[in-house]
């Protein structure tokens, strides 16, 4: 049987800038461990009207090579910038054998979730933001996040704290520098705040306030956890792994791009609640998780991976933060758990050659 070809559709800069170099060439690299022909493109590298493809693979001494693919057996669309030009290419049909749909944004996915009773006990109150919106949440709760609704990597995220002496702000931009602010009067924070949702925009997206959740389990400093599930070779979900990040000193977030650090999750946890209790979070972890690939899937068709940011209070309650459709996996490497991160990249490749396997079988029938 010939190899399998398995294009990676991603973001390609000028020349040969991919935002994810590191991962693509483990990516190329397990790929063909795994018996497959595995190659990088962007919507631009696509000719319809010959049907080829102007592909990337790593060059022997560093850097990227490019040469014209036969048209892939699969693609796997791990592009994170949603350009008009690949909305355009994902929306024509029937042109890929696709191993992930689309998905859509976290404020559309949040109002999702929020419908569904199914995960409904897990979800933090959220709302769309604005000046109405906010003041019936600070009614409500002392702590909020002004969050974007298409965001990532913890750019653009506020912490609003009330307090006696007015209402405290802690975030980072969208350079993810950090950001500060003390305003004493509500209708200060509501210009303060107007203004940052219009500055801090990501491509034209709105804002969502979110309850705030005690995740301080560390004193003076967030942390939270992440959650890998992936679809293994044989078509069926499964938890990858997880791990506990670890914000900085007077952080708002805890993205480790942002400073935060990597703690396996079940010695975090036991030394705050003991085995029992830890066993429980972690089986309870794994069951959100399962039900919210299914709700995924009921709305938006097969999908492949998804990392969930979940929030255990300082009560040992479980949270669904918000859920990443093109998740990162360095936290089993910052803990040292070279296995899972293997895995985790060898997950998506034997998932898309499960399903060229299972096309070949009823075009054989």
């Amino acid at each position: 049987m010939t190899r399998p070809t398995i294009g990676i559709l991603t973001w390609r800069g000028e020349g040969s800038r991919f935002a994810e170099p590191g991962y693509f060439r483990r990516l190329i690299q397990e790929g063909s461990h795994l018996g497959a022909n595995v190659f990088l493109f962007s919507h631009k590298d696509v000719s319809l009207a010959q049907r080829k493809i102007r592909g990337y693979v790593p060059g022997a001494n560093g850097g990227w090579v490019s040469k014209i693919f036969p048209w892939p057996d699969v693609v796997i669309d791990r592009c994170r910038k949603g350009s008009p030009e690949y909305r355009e290419l994902r929306k024509k049909k029937n042109l890929f054998l696709y191993a992930n749909h689309t998905y859509t944004n976290k404020a559309t996915a949040t109002k999702i979730f929020l419908k569904e009773k199914s995960l409904l006990k897990w979800m933090p109150d959220t709302v769309d933001y604005s000046p109405a919106n906010l003041r019936d949440m600070l009614g409500k709760y002392k702590l909020l996040y002004i969050k974007p609704g298409n965001g990532t990597g913890g750019r653009s995220i506020l912490q609003l704290r009330r307090a006696k002496d007015g209402y405290h702000l802690l975030g980072r931009d969208l350079s993810l520098v950090r950001r500060k602010a003390h305003l004493k009067s509500e209708a200060a924070l509501v210009t303060w705040l107007n203004r940052w949702v219009k500055n801090q925009q990501i491509r034209n997206g709105n804002f969502m306030v979110q309850q705030g959740l005690q995740l301080n389990l560390v004193p003076g400093r967030v942390a939270d956890t992440r959650l890998l599930i992936q679809k293994d070779e044989t078509g069926t979900w499964s938890v990858t792994g997880l791990g506990v990040r670890v914000g900085p000193k007077d952080s708002s977030t805890s993205n480790l791009h942002g400073g935060g650090k990597a703690v396996p999750f079940q010695t975090f946890f036991r030394e705050r609640f003991g085995e029992q209790k830890t066993g429980a979070i972690l089986a309870e972890c794994h069951e959100l998780a399962h039900a919210v690939v299914d709700v995924i899937e009921q709305h938006f068709g097969s999908m492949m991976e998804f990392g969930l940011d979940i929030g255990v209070d300082v009560n040992g309650r479980v949270w669904l933060i918000e859920v990443n459709p093109k998740p990162g996996r360095d936290i089993f490497k910052e803990m040292g758990q070279t296995a899972l991160f293997r895995q985790s990249i060898q997950r998506p490749l034997q998932y898309a050659m499960h399903l060229l396997d299972q096309q070949r079988e009823q075009k054989a029938l």
